[in-house]
């Protein structure tokens, strides 16, 4: 680059574009990488593991990996799913180590915030595929990540991604390795035991 001339920012670059000066060595790439992503892989791996400490050091580790891996992504892929692809092993993972299929917060008193209640106030409790325009109530918020929380592992997984991160089947059935008609199943599933857990609440 000419001496003199500045960089463009970070920001308005696509993510392959980012990707590809990671690999290189850009420390500011990577940071950039890190700014994008953080904050949704946190919230997924968190509403998956239901503890704040567990879930920060599986999110630093999903970062550590992709950061060693970055050769082996490829660009006709989007990075967003590639990146969950490899949080989600690595929670479902960590989940089957402890023998966890259904996890609750009972003596996690501080595991549901109101910004987790109201992120994810989803419209699963109707079968929408949309998330609901207003918050009915924090009750109901707090009951539906309550519902979530005692979900199998693999169906939290799908429903999370399908309602909060709005990825497509397709790209859930990417992440999670399962085949679309297995990813349809498991969000229709997890859909029905939350609509009878939150039955007594609506």
């Amino acid at each position: 680059m000419p001496a003199g001339s500045v960089s463009p920012p970070l920001s308005g670059l696509s993510d392959p574009a980012v990707v590809e000066m990671a690999r290189k060595g850009s420390e500011a790439a990577y940071r950039e990488l890190l700014t994008r992503y953080e904050r949704p892989v946190f919230s997924l791996v968190f509403r998956m593991v239901r503890d704040r400490e567990t879930a920060e050091d599986l999110a630093q580790e999903t970062f550590i990996k992709v950061l060693n891996n970055l050769d082996r992504y490829s660009p006709e892929f989007k990075f967003s799913s590639w990146l969950f692809k490899i949080a989600n092993n690595l929670t479902i993972d960590h989940l089957r180590r402890r023998r966890v299929d259904t996890i609750s917060i009972e003596g996690a008193p501080d595991a549901v915030t109101a910004e987790s209640a109201r992120a994810t106030s989803i419209a699963v409790v109707s079968g929408n595929e949309s998330p609901l325009e207003e918050l009915e109530s924090r009750e109901l918020g707090t009951a539906i990540e309550r519902a979530i929380g005692k979900l199998r592992p693999e169906y939290r997984a799908c429903i999370m991604l399908r309602h909060v991160e709005d990825k497509s089947y397709e790209e859930i059935a990417e992440i999670v390795k399962l085949p679309l008609g297995t990813v349809k199943t498991y969000i229709h599933r997890a859909r029905h035991e939350l609509r009878t857990a939150l039955g007594d609440v609506r």
